[in-house]
């Protein structure tokens, strides 16, 4: 099956999809979101044991799509719920996904793109890799993430990273626990593969079994907390400083703040 926005390999036992719309730095379009789900449906249940997420060109993912953006504003408050349940089912199924999971970020990570990159059960990221959650910049709420980012790095961290919507190189999302190793340009994808061969020594029911079980260990609570986030992600939509954000964000000014 043939894709617009992702090119899928598969090597034996090892998946690659890579994100390819290097002209938009990979952003995150409802295609996008649609072909990664169907991708990963047929991942979980063909021989494939190990899925490798990267992005073309020199960004992994730079989060929502600006065409996206412009439409947002202008949707019903159906339409926003529906859109914040997409999101969060995208986010859940690379949670969850049963297979192991290994994020190669070459370049920029930032707001959804942090999420894809930082949800894979490994995180390998070159030393030109960005990271951040920049919802707050543009009058957004990143309120999805924020349940698994709290998981990750803890409460105190992830208020420092979502209230300021900083963004941080890759020594400090280690620093952080937010990703798992850093390594040169030129030797992430080698690091990735070195990783992958040593991933594929080990019982592939095993490691599908602890996945599951880590997994299980949250689950109940993740349920409760990303019901409360789609309500949040399509709440804040409506309000002035979330069209006054997105407005000014892409007439490329500094936004005009009112608090409501």
């Amino acid at each position: 099956m043939s894709y617009n926005t992702l090119v899928i390999r598969e090597e034996g036992a090892i998946a690659t999809i890579t994100f390819n719309r290097p002209e938009k730095r990979n952003a995150i379009s409802y295609e996008l979101i649609d072909e990664l789900l169907s991708v990963l449906a047929v991942l979980e249940k063909n021989a494939a044991q190990l899925v490798i997420l990267t992005g073309a060109g020199k960004a992994f993912c730079s989060g929502m799509d600006l065409d996206n953006l412009r439409n947002i504003t202008s949707r019903s408050a159906a339409e926003n719920l529906k859109d914040s349940q997409t999101v969060a089912k995208l986010l859940r199924t690379l949670y969850d996904f049963p297979k192991v999971t290994i994020a190669a970020v070459n370049g920029a990570a930032i707001a959804g793109g942090c999420g894809l990159a930082t949800l894979c059960d490994f995180t390998i990221a070159s030393t030109e890799a960005k990271f951040g959650y920049t919802e707050v910049r543009i009058g957004f709420t990143p309120a999805i993430v924020s349940s698994f980012l709290v998981l990750q790095i803890g409460e105190k961290q992830a208020r420092d990273l979502l209230f300021t919507g900083k963004i941080i190189d890759a020594d400090e999302a280690f620093r952080l626990g937010l990703i798992t190793e850093v390594v040169a340009p030129d030797q992430l994808m080698g690091r990735v593969q070195q990783l992958c061969e040593e991933l594929l020594q080990n019982s592939p029911a095993s490691l599908v079994a602890t996945k599951e079980l880590l997994n299980s260990f949250s689950a109940a609570e993740l349920d409760r907390q990303i019901e409360s986030s789609m309500r949040a992600n399509a709440e804040i939509r409506t309000t002035e400083d979330f069209r006054e954000g997105v407005t000014s964000f892409l007439e490329k000014r500094k936004p005009k703040w009112s608090g409501r």
